[in-house]
């Protein structure tokens, strides 16, 4: 099996007696509030996705980063983890912590041993990371609005939920060991943040073609406006899966984390969670992980002549896609030579209106199953 980024699978993960100890110590620390999408990185740090590292970077860590997009260490790391205070004095280097949720002091997250509290340069950060520091950029706009100091120091998770779709949050060692027991040795990863059409069905049935199994991952987390919601994504996936894949060859799991709409260097850590998670291939499209205008077409594509030791390796599909009626199937600018006229369109903008206006979509373009999973959802987009 492909091994975890930078040859260490994390486990800061307190159990059993450790975690007894661990939450009676927490009773008596400082507390510190973080919110929902900085805590479920802190969940994710101490069950290995972000391996190998261990808890939020120092500032020699994080200009690291941000100016090299690898960590100290030279392993390939392209966006900095982010744990921001209102106040240097908040945190002090060399102390212990307790991280609570925030509005629920009485929930103690994890154990926070600082290291490094030191000020950032915002739109320096944003420059690297979103190749842009313009703030209609969903990704610019979050980073401007963070506090203005970070502190680094590694983390001792005490809160351990899976969350409410527990029964899809198999933690990175939990997908290797099952993997391990199907025979699967080559598998790869297809991240989305959308519902399933019949593009997206036709690329993960060619991928299955090549590999021993299909490992379907939505996004689950912060997204933005528009965007369709966690439940729906997860409920079509569900009846896309029974109905349609052979599910011996399908593992649907969720990555409990937020958007970042980092296109290029986002494409990155997606590939290296996954190969966290024991996959060793990424399907890699047009546009991944992008917004706007902000990144050229294939740039997701083209990064990963950057990071020839990144080991898991993209396949990656190039050029648009729509339905043929003269071919009479999922084709492509570089596969297809009809006409405009002979298109159906995988446009998500197109697809979103139909299912707002409660037109399904046609057949060619998404499985009436589906359509029908999406609709039992009064609302099925982020407010």
């Amino acid at each position: 099996m492909i091994a975890p980024h930078g040859g260490k699978l994390v486990n800061r993960v307190l159990t059993g007696e450790g975690l007894s100890e661990g939450l009676c110590e927490a009773e008596t620390l400082p507390k510190v509030p973080v919110d929902y999408d900085t805590g479920r990185d802190v969940q994710n740090i101490a069950r290995g996705v972000f391996s190998p590292v261990e808890g939020f970077p120092t500032s020699e860590e994080f200009r690291a980063v941000v100016e090299d997009c690898r960590l100290p260490s030279g392993v390939a790391w392209t966006i900095p983890l982010l744990l921001d205070v209102p106040s240097r004095e908040l945190v002090l280097p060399g102390r212990r912590y307790c991280l609570v949720w925030d509005g629920q002091p009485d929930r103690p997250l994890a154990l926070l041993d600082v290291t490094d509290v030191y000020p950032w340069d915002k739109q320096r950060a944003a420059a690297s990371v979103f190749r842009t520091t313009d703030e209609a950029h969903p990704g610019v706009a979050g980073y401007y609005a963070r506090h203005d100091w970070l502190v680094g120091g590694t983390i001792t998770l005490l809160d351990n939920d899976r969350g409410p779709f527990h029964a899809h949050n198999r933690f990175p060692a939990e997908t290797r060991a099952l993997f391990e027991e199907r025979g699967w040795a080559t598998i790869c990863a297809f991240q989305t943040r959308n519902v399933p059409h019949a593009g997206h069905e036709d690329l993960q049935k060619t991928v299955l073609g090549l590999v021993d199994g299909l490992f379907i991952q939505p996004i689950i987390g912060k997204k933005k406006k528009g965007d369709f919601t966690d439940e729906v994504i997860l409920a079509a996936y569900d009846v896309l899966i029974a109905e349609y894949f052979v599910p011996e060859r399908v593992l649907l799991n969720i990555l409990p984390t937020e958007m970042r709409y980092a296109g290029p260097k986002e494409a990155i850590m997606h590939a290296i969670m996954r190969k966290n998670y024991g996959c060793t291939h990424i399907i890699i499209g047009r546009d991944h992980a992008g917004v706007g205008n902000y990144y050229g077409e294939e740039d997701a594509i083209e990064i990963f002549r950057d990071f020839p030791d990144l080991e898991i390796q993209p396949i990656t599909i190039r050029g648009d896609f729509w339905y043929c009626r003269r071919c009479q199937r999922v084709a492509s600018n570089r596969t297809c030579p009809h006409g405009e006229e002979h298109q159906i369109s995988f446009s998500g903008t197109r697809i979103r209106q139909m299912i707002l206006d409660g037109q399904a979509p046609p057949p060619e373009i998404m499985r009436p199953e589906v359509y029908e999973a999406i609709r039992r959802f009064p609302n099925p987009f982020v407010e």
